[in-house]
C-alpha cells in the first residue's frame, strides 16, 4: 500500500487546511488508517485514527478542531484542520495498517511521505 499526503501549507492562527491522504488501492492493508504528527524536536504524536466501520479517535489536543473521514471508494482519508493554533505546526504523515484493533492501539505498519503543516 502507498500513502500520499498532500494539502499541507502556511496558514495563520485561526484558519484551517483539508490534507487529503490517497491509498493506492482499498484492500484489508487499509482497514485501520491515521494521521499522525512531528513537531522538529519532539516525539511522533497520533492525531488520530479511524477504522473500516468509520470509528474514530482523536488526541485530546485536537478534539473539537480536527476531523477524519474516508471516502472509501476513492481510496481517500481527510484530515480538516480547523481553528488551527501554532502548537499544530509539524509535519503531518498518513498510515495504514491492515489490524482490525482499536485504532489507537495499532503499530501502523504503511507510511507516507508526510506533508508540512505550518500555523504562523
Amino acid at each position: 500500500v502507498q500513502l500520499v499526503e498532500s494539502g499541507g501549507g502556511l496558514v495563520q492562527p485561526g484558519g484551517s487546511l483539508r490534507l487529503p491522504c490517497a491509498a493506492s488501492d482499498y484492500t484489508s492493508g487499509t482497514n485501520s488508517m491515521a494521521w499522525f504528527r512531528q513537531a522538529p524536536g519532539r516525539g511522533r504524536e497520533l492525531v488520530g485514527c479511524v477504522d473500516e466501520h468509520s470509528a474514530t479517535y482523536y488526541a485530546d489536543s485536537v478534539k473539537g478542531r480536527f476531523t477524519l473521514s474516508r471516502d472509501y471508494n476513492g481510496n481517500l482519508m481527510y484530515l480538516q484542520m480547523n481553528n488551527l493554533k501554532p502548537e499544530d505546526t509539524a509535519r503531518y504523515y498518513c498510515a495504514a495498517d491492515p489490524s482490525l484493533r482499536p485504532c489507537r492501539q495499532i503499530e501502523f505498519t504503511y507510511w507516507g511521505q508526510g506533508t508540512q503543516v505550518t500555523v504562523s
